[in-house]
């Protein structure tokens, strides 16, 4: 959980906490449970602005692996992660594997 520690206008319960869900698909190698302590104290930020601290933790659960964020804005994008949102400028892919999946799925190149 992230626990946040300012009042957000007057509704100290209103975001007062949010849950991270982390998802893990097959058997991944080197996947460390039970690392990180589950709760994350930290001011509150912009609208969607997640603490710092939980993408290095997210990393330390399985690190060098493929890391993916739903409902992603432009300031929740981070290197080696695959982004998702209707909010973000264009379309930007790091993993050849990715960009020609993409590539052959849409028929249209990518801006890079």
């Amino acid at each position: 959980a992230v626990v946040s520690t300012q009042s957000t206008g007057g509704h100290w319960l209103n975001h007062g906490k949010e849950h991270c869900l982390v998802g893990v698909k097959g058997n991944p190698a080197g996947f460390n449970r039970g690392l990180d302590c589950d709760i994350i104290v930290s001011e509150v930020r912009d609208t969607s602005h997640k603490p710092d601290e939980i993408y290095g933790m997210i990393e330390r659960l399985s690190p060098g692996s493929r890391k993916l964020e739903l409902f992603g804005r432009e300031h929740n994008t981070q290197n080696n992660w695959l982004t998702l949102g209707n909010q973000l400028d264009g379309v930007h892919l790091e993993w050849e594997d990715v960009k020609t999946k993409y590539f052959n799925r849409y028929g249209m190149a990518l801006p890079f």
